[in-house]
């Protein structure tokens, strides 16, 4: 945080990108997952790009929650408290929005991320915990996505109009507001009032980003709710005009006052239509920050005979002129680093030669965490022919109980097969914790009911390390997956044509069938053909698959396009 010019950083036309959730690093306890991961990755990759960038979010001092488990698995949450005056500078201005028809207080604090190009991107994490403040706003800003419907509605002023209010007390000269989900939308009411309810004003400077196809993560508030707490200067007619007559739908809401909406890959765009049709979606597919997470043996490698593959991740095509042998010393480093840890954390004496599968995703029933034991016997007979380990890891929302439940059901195969196969599930997963894991399997494995996964960053993470994906086809997937060439699908490429139960029937089949006659003989028995999927990981998705590439096609649809 030295030698920086805080007003500088301000200066010019800017894109003000507002998310609930910001992984700058583990430190920060500003994030629960892959929203807050891909916003961390935007933020590192406008610096890299020099794009006129400024993030707003959450200071979320409680942080999300510190996972640990009981003996028998299931999860216990604690605050995972944090000290912004430890990482963060204070800026002197402050703003008020009303809640429940009083006055709130929020100041603001200051993070530079700065890229090793020379870029820098202020993040702002708006604060209510002032001493002027009523003892229960205090703690508005406190816990990332806790409490009730209440408190989240209360986040969700202080982000959207708090946040539009501190950026014009900050004298932003704005060129796009930018929304990372739906969660900031009350910024556009204000917007609206500003703009004396000009509607094409407002789409003019508004980027919308949604993320889920999933229908609980489209946050509705009740009407009633709203009255209670919204500031009373917004007309409840004109919400229900722009945010739906029933409920406060605040992704119906970021729908009709953005000028450019986009979905967050091809297959994702297309179920957003149906969701929400009579919309016009566009399509940008996430990436990750390549920078961020290489495994330094990796980085070392890519270094030597790939120079300037950070800056343009482009250049990673010519992974095919690294030699085979120096691909599996650098990934067996890798897998040497995991292995040490989770035997330090688990002692269940993994190998570093047995197949390593990983499995790390928020703990929601529709990722399947537990698909790979639908068929123990199955799993056995191919664990006697070909060893497997496997290293699970994720959080599950504290109020999610089948979630919840999910994770103990892994536990209980953890205990079941324990003189058979070794699975450990890691607790506590954060950024570290992946920056070790997902470079140090073989095969990164994704079970998603489809079409429910949006895009899922993690297995391009896992490309870029040289890891293999095998994952439903589905999000990202649909146009990473060359079959045989860059990893391997679970099921066909059939959607709507087959009813659940047959596609599940189909997906079992496939998930057995392909890790018993393809994947596992070519890991233990063709190991050059493997290192060649290894290469074509990194060199056929890696190259693509990153935020540099997804900040360009912000810069040129969505921002100046």
């Amino acid at each position: 945080m030295d030698n920086i010019d805080y007003e500088g950083v301000f200066k010019g036309k800017r894109v003000v990108y507002f998310s609930m959730e910001i992984g700058i690093n583990s430190e920060f306890s500003t994030y629960s997952g892959g929203l807050g991961i891909l916003a961390g990755d935007t933020v590192r990759s406008s610096a890299d790009l020099n794009i006129p960038l400024v993030a707003v979010t959450l200071v979320s001092k409680k942080g999300y929650f510190r996972q640990e488990f009981t003996p028998d698995g299931w999860q216990i949450e604690h605050s995972d408290v944090w000290e912004p005056d430890k990482h963060l500078i204070l800026l002197s201005e402050q703003v008020e929005v009303e809640i429940e028809k009083r006055s709130v207080k929020i100041q603001a604090w200051l993070y530079v991320v700065k890229s090793t190009a020379g870029g820098q991107v202020p993040v702002i994490f708006l604060d209510t915990d002032l001493e002027v403040n009523a003892p229960k706003d205090r703690e508005i800003t406190a816990h990332l996505y806790g409490g009730d419907q209440r408190y989240r509605m209360k986040q969700e002023i202080v982000l959207g109009i708090g946040g539009l209010r501190m950026i014009n007390a900050l004298k932003i000269n704005v060129l796009k507001y930018h929304l990372n989900e739906g969660h900031a939308s009350f910024l556009l009411l204000d917007l609206l009032r500003n703009f004396g309810w000009n509607v094409e004003s407002v789409k003019n400077l508004c980027v919308f980003t949604t993320h889920t196809p999933v229908e609980a993560g489209h946050d509705k508030f009740p009407y009633q709710l709203a009255l209670e707490i919204l500031p009373t200067v917004i007309p409840i007619d004109t919400i229900k005009e722009y945010a739906g007559q029933d409920s406060l739908n605040m992704t119906h809401l970021a729908l009709n006052l953005s000028g450019f909406i986009n979905g967050v890959a091809e297959k994702h765009r297309e179920t957003t239509k149906k969701m929400f049709p009579g919309y016009e979606i566009r399509s940008i597919t996430n990436g990750i920050h390549s920078l961020t997470w290489i495994h330094p043996a990796l980085k070392k490698l890519y270094d030597e005979y790939i120079p300037g593959w950070a800056k343009e991740p482009e250049l990673l095509v010519r992974t095919e002129f690294i030699p085979h042998e120096e691909i599996w010393e650098s990934h067996y480093d890798a897998k040497k680093e995991l292995i040490d840890y989770v035997n330090g954390k688990t002692g269940r004496d993994f190998s570093y030669d047995t197949f390593t599968i990983g499995f790390a995703r928020r703990a929601s029933t529709y990722k399947r965490h537990a698909l790979l034991f639908q068929d123990l016997k199955r799993l056995l007979k191919i664990n006697k022919q070909f060893p497997i380990q496997i290293i699970f890891a994720g959080k599950a929302h504290p109020k999610d109980e089948p979630g919840k439940k999910m994770i103990q059901e892994i536990f209980s195969y953890i205990e079941k097969l324990k003189n058979d196969v070794k699975i450990a599930y890691l607790e506590n997963y954060n950024m570290d914790i992946a920056k070790i894991l997902v470079p140090g399997v073989d095969v990164w494995l994704n079970t998603p009911m489809r079409p429910m996964e949006a895009s899922g960053t993690s297995g391009m993470k896992a490309a870029l390390n040289g890891v293999i994906n095998f994952s439903v086809s589905d999000g990202w997937w649909v146009e990473g997956c060359i079959e045989g060439v860059t990893g391997w699908a679970i099921g066909p490429c059939l959607e709507g044509k087959l009813s659940d139960s047959e596609m599940a029937i189909l997906e079992k089949q496939d998930l057995y069938g392909k890790l018993e006659y393809a994947i596992l003989p070519m890991f233990y028995e063709h190991r050059d053909s493997w290192i060649t999927i290894m290469k074509n990981s990194i060199g056929k998705i890696a190259y693509y698959f990153n935020s540099t590439r997804m900040m360009r096609h912000y810069i040129t649809d969505a921002y100046f396009g």
